[in-house]
Order: structure tokens, then sequence, then C-alpha cells
């Protein structure tokens, strides 16, 4: 049964373009996938690698595998990144490799404006023996080869060490895959991304930092998500999340040392579909290189 709820899902989320770009709880750490201007903006070497399991107990729920690096070049205005993603829902495999350029300018003696550049390599493959077709001799799922397609995007990034807002478009071209006859399996749109957030200190050792992400694709509801971190003593991170008409989160991260953070959520469905599965699942690891010139006081929390 569940493995019928999750084919029919699909189905309708190909033919409706819903959920298109993999999904994060923790959008606030993970900016650099849908915003290339973040690349360097932390003013260090920053390596990040994030799993997420979607719909836990669902046949065939999406599951992601992210990582990432992204880094300032000394001396320059620049910043550069490299990153891929692999996401997996049901009979579907894509995998994203995207390099990312960013030019910042100070505005101010606090802010400064970033703009990015993205380039990504995308293979896209489908597997019809997971799926159950009414008609098993259907033309339209025999010999499915994967798709390469490129893809160009960008975003701006207006930040300084408490606040940040950014807006982008990480793919610009919009994707059809296997085509026939104006009838397309899998159709991919133009995804707009507006993302911020700022850090209060309510304390000489807790600071709390509200932030949002609006997500915006033709043909699909507006999706909001809107999250509240607490940082306590630099190290303890507690905080919770809201997804418009989706899902409630609980998210937990800790600094282990200066350069080391990592973190855990957890999505608890608010929909029909909660009945069919124990809610959703991320991890992430964030390293950072620092040297004798990059050194910050207090981790940036964001």
């Amino acid at each position: 049964m569940k493995k019928i709820v999750i084919i029919a899902l699909l189905l309708v989320g190909y033919q409706g373009i819903a959920q298109q770009d993999a999904q994060y709880t923790h959008y606030m750490y993970n900016t650099i996938n849908v915003n290339p201007a973040y690349a360097g903006s932390r003013g260090v070497m920053s390596i990040f690698g994030l799993h997420r399991t979607q719909w836990v107990g669902l046949d065939g729920a999406p599951v992601t595998n992210s990582f990432s690096l992204n880094t300032p070049i000394n001396n320059t205005n620049l910043g550069v990144g490299l990153s891929f993603v692999n996401d997996r829902i049901g009979p579907t495999d894509e995998n994203a490799i995207s390099v990312d350029v960013s030019y910042t300018v100070p505005t101010s003696e606090r802010f400064k404006l970033s703009f990015g550049i993205k380039g990504t390599a995308n293979l896209f493959s489908l597997d019809p023996s997971k799926l159950n077709p009414e008609h098993m001799g259907d033309p339209q799922f025999q010999n499915l080869k994967s798709e390469f397609t490129p893809n160009l995007g960008a975003g701006v990034y207006f930040h300084s060490d408490k606040s940040y807002i950014g807006l982008s478009i990480p793919n610009f071209f919009e994707t059809v895959r296997y085509s026939d006859n104006d009838v397309a399996i899998n159709k991919e749109r133009m995804n707009f991304y507006l993302i911020g957030g700022h850090v209060f200190d309510l304390s000489y050792n807790v600071k709390f930092k509200p932030a949002f992400l609006v997500k915006a694709v033709e043909g699909a509801p507006l999706q909001l998500d809107v999250s509240g971190n607490f940082l306590i003593n630099e190290r303890f991170v507690l905080g919770a999340a809201w997804r418009w008409d989706a899902a409630v989160s609980a998210m937990a991260g800790f600094q282990v040392t200066q350069g080391l953070f990592v973190g855990y959520g957890y999505d608890h469905e608010t929909t029909k579909l909660r009945r069919f599965n124990s809610g959703s699942h991320e991890v992430f690891l964030r390293f950072e290189l620092f040297n004798r010139y990059n050194r910050i006081v207090s981790p940036r929390f964001f």
C-alpha cells in the first residue's frame, strides 16, 4: 500500500511541478546550493556535507546527499565554490555538480554586497523497473537513458556579521526530460529563492536568529520556511522551524571545535501524508579551515 501511495504522489508531483529542487531544513547553513553569491562570504574555506532522509517509512521517498566547498580568494573580492547534490525520489536519480563564482563589494563599514553566478551540470535518470505502468509495453517507458543538461544561475547576497538577505535563481533554463510529442515525463521550471535572517544578542552568552526562506516556482504553491535558532555559549544551537502547510521541525547543533560544527533536524509532517511516514531526518557537518589571518572571535551564526 505504501508503495502505491508514494508512486501516486510522485506522478502528481511530476504533473503539477511540485518539489523539484532538493529541500533542506537547514537552509541557513546550506545557502551555497541555492545562491552562488554566498561563495566565500564566511571569510574562510568552508566544507559542508548533509544527508537528508525524507518521509521515513514511505517507499520511494526522497533521499538527498549534498556536499559543498567554498572559499574566498585571498587579497581579492572573489569567492569560489564547488558543490555536488544527489537527489533520489522514487524511480528517479538526479546528480548535479555546480561551480560558483562571486564578487563582493563593500557598501559600508558593516555591510557587503555580493554577486554570484552558478554553472551546473545535471545528470537525470529514471528507472522504469521501479514503476508499475498500466501498459507494461508503453514505449514512453522504454529505452530511457540518462539525460545530461547544463544550466546557469545567478544571485545577489547582502550581508554583514549579523544580517543577511539574498535573492537567487539557481537555474535559468527550464528543462524538459524524456519528451515525446509534446508530452514529458519530467519538467523542471525556474525556481526563485528569497532568503534572509538577523542575529540578536539577547545576553552575553545567548544569541537568537530568526530566518526565512521563500521559494516560488510556476505551477506550484509558494513555499515559506520560517525558523528561529538560539546560540548558547557559542557552542550549543537549539531551534524550531515551520514550513507553510507542510511540516514543523526541531533543530540542534554543536560547535565541537572552532572549525567543526555538527547539526541535526527532525521534520514532522502536518499534511495528510503524516499517516504514511514517521517524519524526516537531516544531519550535517561543517568544517572550516582557519589561519592566523582570518580567525574569528566567535562562530558566525549563518
